[in-house]
């Protein structure tokens, strides 16, 4: 299944964001403790970190300056002890948001799957399963980690970055208005590139998808391939695949590679600009040496952070676009469902009638499968379709077990319409011996009893 072109239109790409934002809260609310917790987690470390400034003020001011061993072994001593509690901090951060990341993630891999196996056929008959099976595995492993481990660095350093500005601004005012005219432009690049990498990353998810579908449609024909000794055109056609996948990561590496460059000059610049400053004010006995210490330990922060945010952006935004590529198959809504009238009661006679049926394949819209179709076949009578291939013998069985709904005409099954039923109950009444049947990746026993396993 090739994606569907982005819509560039802003207020459609909002529509969509939000749409994703929403449907990502659905599977993130019920385990709003959680999340509390990792919040909290998050803010102690983000203000035991922020300490650490305070306590290296001191250590240089009282310690080094006033040449006193016991300030200096004091300090050292708060240090060590933030350090511990950071550390415990961490740990309970970490964990707490990368499990989130797993259950999240785990709870939409099962929806998306419990979505699909509702789907009707006709969905499959014109998308590929290999793009669907690239969405439930590929893109929900992607999240997973994104969301279990660069989203914890995201707000780990979005934090930091902001209570490293407060610090400052508490530090030396002075200073800090050179880190105001500094940040709007730090943070410029991070709008300017980042929503090219999401749309890339979405692309790169789609070339991706289509590498593996164009392998498994190969693997699985692998027999019609070798007898007609196409394998140098499959492998050609293949190594084009790949390309195609290989090209659009590589403009979404440029744009990944440029943002985290600008992000660096921009920061160190400032940072140097900083130093010259408050250096210059501790020569001219402005500022004390333990006051440019914490100066320069906030600065730091404040740089690595921003950094940090600058590189785990395009991750976020490759989150963006596989949540995206999900929330598409949660949305896609199936062509037959079960009538408010579902709880129509069958007698179970068996008697089946079609009136004037007829009926197009999705994939082929231009040729009729059935045309004008009128029998009706009573209880306990035994009918044979005879016909032959592609006569339509099995389109009218997938018509009768509601697979499909005819584009014209009525089928019943004892003398109600199968559209004003429930589509599992009708099901639960027929037996099909298929013929081709259809082999489970499992034992014997539960293939023999896969329809009916009590």
């Amino acid at each position: 299944m090739k994606s569907e072109p982005i819509d560039k239109k802003p207020d459609s790409m909002k529509k969509n964001l939000r749409s994703t934002l929403n449907i990502l809260m659905s599977f993130a609310l019920p385990y709003k403790k959680t999340m509390f917790l990792a919040m909290l987690a998050l803010i102690f470390t983000a203000a035991i970190t922020l300490s650490i400034g305070q306590g290296l003020r001191m250590m240089i001011d009282n310690g080094f300056v006033a040449q006193s061993n016991s300030q200096l072994n004091q300090a050292t001593l708060v240090i060590l002890l933030l350090a511990l509690l950071m550390a415990g901090g961490t740990y309970i951060r970490f964990y707490l948001v990368s499990w989130l990341g797993e259950r999240i993630c785990a709870d939409m891999r099962k929806a998306v799957f419990d979505h699909l196996v509702e789907l009707h056929p006709s969905y499959y008959e014109t998308n590929l399963s290999g793009e669907i099976m690239s969405r439930l595995t590929t893109d929900t492993t992607l999240l997973q980690t994104i969301i279990g481990s660069s989203m914890s660095m995201a707000l780990r350093s979005g934090l930091m970055f902001i209570g490293a500005l407060v610090m400052l601004l508490l530090t030396d005012a002075r200073l800090t208005m050179v880190v105001f005219i500094a940040v709007p432009v730090v943070l410029l690049p991070i709008f300017i590139f980042g929503r090219r990498v999401r749309e890339l990353s979405k692309q790169t998810q789609d070339t991706v998808a289509n590498v593996g579908t164009y392998a498994g449609e190969i693997i699985q024909q692998i027999k019609t391939v070798q007898s007609y000794s196409r394998e140098a055109f499959e492998r050609a056609s293949f190594s084009n695949e790949v390309e195609k996948s290989f090209q659009v990561g590589k403009a979404r590496i440029k744009q990944r590679a440029l943002l985290i460059a600008a992000v660096l000059l921009l920061v160190f610049s400032s940072v140097a600009s900083m130093l010259w400053l408050g250096g210059s004010a501790v020569i001219d006995g402005d500022m004390s040496a333990g006051v440019l210490g914490a100066f320069v330990f906030y600065s730091i922060l404040l740089a690595t952070s921003a950094s940090t945010i600058s590189q785990v952006w395009g991750d976020l935004q490759r989150a963006a676009g596989a949540s995206d590529r999900l929330v598409e198959l949660l949305q896609v809504e199936s062509e037959i469902t079960s009538t408010a009238a579902n709880d129509v009661e069958l007698n179970s006679r068996g008697a089946i009638r079609l009136a004037q049926v007829n009926f197009y394949y999705p994939s082929r819209p231009e040729q009729a499968a059935l045309k004008n179709i009128d029998f009706d076949i009573l209880p306990g009578q035994t009918v044979a379709l005879v016909g032959p291939s592609g006569a339509g013998k099995s389109t009218l069985f997938e018509l009768i077990q509601r697979f499909y709904d005819p584009l014209s005409g009525v089928v019943h099954f004892d003398n109600v319409d199968i559209k004003e039923m429930d589509h599992h109950q009708l099901r639960n009444q027929m037996a099909l011996v298929p013929q081709q049947p259809g082999l489970f990746s499992n034992d014997v026993h539960y293939n023999i009893s896969y329809g009916n396993p009590k």
